[in-house]
């Protein structure tokens, strides 16, 4: 298919890569990686260190050329526009203020390299400082300021130009945890009311799930999968991704059956078998990996009675249950995290919410438990 644009309409993708390396050298940072952002989206390019995705990010702004492919903003090619002319700005992780400007100084600075008006640049200025509820300290310098005034500030600046297109680099690293959270939603609300398009580039899971309303994971250079952050943690598409967001349990094992509408799966790690209640369409005795979050198994002294689908069979005796010792307890305030030895050797790691204040009767260290999860619950991936 065409890479040339036909003209943007209501439904056509606000920003196209399409099919982009970059290579330095003989190092391939981003390899053949092709997204499509619709207008208004607040999207998350989340990945470790190495995974190309600030690579990604600097292409965007046109810092950096690609090697091949191409990048449309808005219907129009990128290719041969310098970063001062594209319709981009960028907050850096640094955030990057000039500490002799007042904040309406750093903010109205970039209005001013553009040769704005003056009235017209105090009324751009004043109706950004209003929405991120800065007003009050329009005269203050950055050292005057907190961590996240400085980070309010620097977005001020980025979106006072009315950019289509907004790239924040780590945009809440430089936060402790608590005015991190009140950030993002911060964050989230100055999107909804200004309606510019957001790419986030982000190392942090729970950034990238808080703020995104779709995301991508990178890996060695290309995005591995893509969707909304309930897609990529309920349904990730390989073991990388299901292991690379929030914490889980990768069993491997042989599928021994798989009909329609269940399958069941040896696992020799567990000592058992897994049932879950829908098909995989996968060779027989294919290798597969059994995927289950911490916060779906439970946790009980008791054997649970055995429970399948309405209309699919019921899990064996045995199935989706594993006996074992709890070695490790660490209390988290809203839930507890319990590592549970089963007999295979295996560690399990189960989270249980803290519900209630008083538990006379919690599970504790060394006693003999049994784990279990829903057929529902568990995750079969092929690679």
């Amino acid at each position: 298919m065409s890479t040339q644009p036909s003209g943007p309409t209501a439904q056509a993708p606000y920003l196209r890569i399409e099919n982009v390396t970059k290579r330095f050298g003989d190092f391939v940072a981003v390899n053949d990686v092709s997204l499509h952002v619709q207008r208004g989206e607040i999207f998350c390019l989340l990945g470790g260190s190495g995974s190309g995705k600030t690579t990604l990010l600097r292409m965007l702004a046109g810092f950096e050329t690609p090697t091949s492919g191409k990048i449309y903003i808005d219907g129009q090619d990128m290719s041969e526009i310098p970063p001062y002319d594209r319709p981009v700005n960028m907050m850096f992780q640094s955030y990057a203020l000039f500490p002799h400007m007042s904040v309406e100084k750093n903010v109205a600075f970039g209005l001013e390299q553009e040769r704005l008006g003056r009235q017209e640049i105090k009324r751009r200025v004043g109706e950004i400082l209003e929405i991120i509820k800065m007003t009050p300290y329009l005269a203050r310098k950055p050292h005057q300021l907190s961590g996240g005034q400085r980070q309010r500030v620097a977005l001020a600046r980025a979106l006072v130009k009315r950019p289509k297109l907004l790239l924040l680099d780590e945009p809440l690293a430089a936060l402790d945890r608590k005015l991190r959270e009140h950030t993002q939603f911060e964050l989230i609300n100055i999107q909804e009311q200004l309606g510019v398009t957001f790419v986030v580039v982000t190392h942090d899971q729970e950034e990238a799930m808080t703020l995104s309303s779709r995301m991508g994971v990178m890996n060695h250079g290309q995005i591995v999968q893509v969707g909304t952050p309930t897609d990529i943690y309920e349904f990730p598409a390989t073991r990388f991704v299901a292991d690379f967001i929030g914490s889980v349990n990768m069993f491997e094992g042989k599928l021994i059956e798989d009909e329609p509408d269940f399958v069941r799966i040896r696992c020799e790690d567990l000592g058992g078998i897994v049932y879950v209640n829908h098909g995989i369409s996968s060779a027989p005795d294919a290798t597969v990996w059994v995927a289950v979050r911490p916060e779906k198994i439970n946790l009980s002294r008791h054997p649970p009675a055995p429970a399948g689908g309405a209309h699919q069979p019921e899990a064996g005796a045995g199935e989706n249950t594993v006996r074992g010792t709890v070695k490790e307890i660490a209390y988290m305030g809203d839930m507890s995290i319990y590592l549970v030895r089963v007999e295979s050797g295996r560690t399990i790691r189960v989270t249980i919410p803290n519900v209630a204040r008083h538990m006379e009767d919690r599970i504790t260290w060394d006693e003999t438990v049994y784990v279990s999860w829903h057929a529902a619950s568990p995750v079969v991936l092929t690679r």
